[in-house]
């Protein structure tokens, strides 16, 4: 029996989803749900349903875990309590400093209905916060650090585009190479928030607009672009469009640590991701813990999780017996 999945929100990341289930025989998409009207999205598996999102409760019986698509400024802290109170849910829940709050609403809500709720589910948070914790783990004298890029950040495109006289913009975050070479060569360096990355942006200006201002406004940019050393290359919506239309993106978690009585001998632990499709690659992540989330709900088990909380066999197709006999 497979496990029938429903997409809530259908942009990147729903599309992303429908892709991965495609990809893992144990799953079944049974359902897409839209705030847009259902007539005019088309999906790409034949005879799955188009439905509004008021209409997801009716479903409460037929989707055994519900992937959560929507964003994580408004969508996501109203959406995953609401909908943990039908379904075993999983979201990408990503505003870091946000998620014990995230956390507490979700599990209040999840215990009450007897599903499972798991959280912030991506590379980071996700697969980078798992990195960060086993590396901690086992090197308990020593430091973090995780740089991002180089990769297409879609919430400050979305800031740049903004500004007045902006036609349309990308935005890189791109690692100090040099910054990146002490960490791994074992330095153990102090790094501000300008020390570990630069900001790379690729803008298409309306015809007539005042080039000037809008470089200031992109560099001055509070929360965005005031703290990081910021490159502005103006270019025609053509150079765009052929040279910077995917989502790229990954990063480096890394740990330098040490051991021996006085701590004389230094180890490095270093996980990196570089990823053609930031979002497909995402909602790869999400279709694994879709998979977790139901056996962990089959045991019995509720309430809000993260990845912290979810063990590995739980996220493979493989039985705990192939997994000793071929990945052990």
């Amino acid at each position: 029996m497979k496990i029938r999945i429903g997409i809530l929100g259908y942009g990147n990341l729903g599309r992303g989803i429908e892709c991965a289930v495609k990809q893992n025989d144990d799953l079944e998409l049974v359902a897409v749900f839209t705030r847009r009207n259902p007539d005019t999205v088309k999906i790409l598996t034949e005879g799955v349903k188009v439905c509004a999102v008021s209409d997801a409760p009716k479903f409460k019986d037929d989707i055994d875990v519900m992937i959560l698509c929507g964003g994580s400024a408004t969508d996501l802290p109203e959406q995953t309590p609401e909908y943990v109170k039908y379904f075993n849910v999983i979201d990408s829940f990503d505003t870091h400093a946000n998620i014990p709050k995230h956390f507490d609403l979700v599990d209040t809500a999840a215990k009450a209905s007897g599903n499972v709720g798991i959280i912030s589910v991506g590379w980071d948070p996700g697969m980078f916060s798992l990195n960060r914790l086993y590396a901690n783990a086992i090197l308990s004298d020593g430091e973090d650090y995780t740089f991002w890029g180089k990769g297409v950040s879609q919430g400050h495109s979305d800031a740049i585009r903004r500004i007045d006289g902006v036609k349309d913009a990308r935005q890189y975050t791109v690692p100090v190479e040099a910054a990146l070479e002490a960490v791994r060569n074992g330095e153990n360096p102090e790094l501000g928030t300008r020390d570990k990355h630069t900001r790379e942006c690729y803008v298409v200006a309306e015809e007539g607009a005042d080039l000037a201002r809008i470089e200031n406004e992109i560099k001055t940019m509070p929360n965005y672009f005031a703290d990081y050393n910021t490159t502005v290359h103006f270019i025609s919506e053509e150079e765009l469009n052929k040279n910077h239309s995917g989502i790229p993106h990954g990063g480096f978690v890394i740990r330098c640590g040490n051991t021996g009585v006085n701590g004389e001998n230094k180890h490095i632990i270093e996980y990196s991701l570089k990823l053609d499709s930031n979002p497909e690659f995402t909602s790869s992540v999400l279709v694994a813990y879709a998979r977790a989330a139901y056996r962990m709900s089959k045991e019995g088990q509720s309430g809000c999780k993260t990845v912290f909380d979810v063990a590995p066999a739980y996220l493979c197709r493989q039985s705990g017996e192939e997994l000793r006999a071929h990945l052990l």
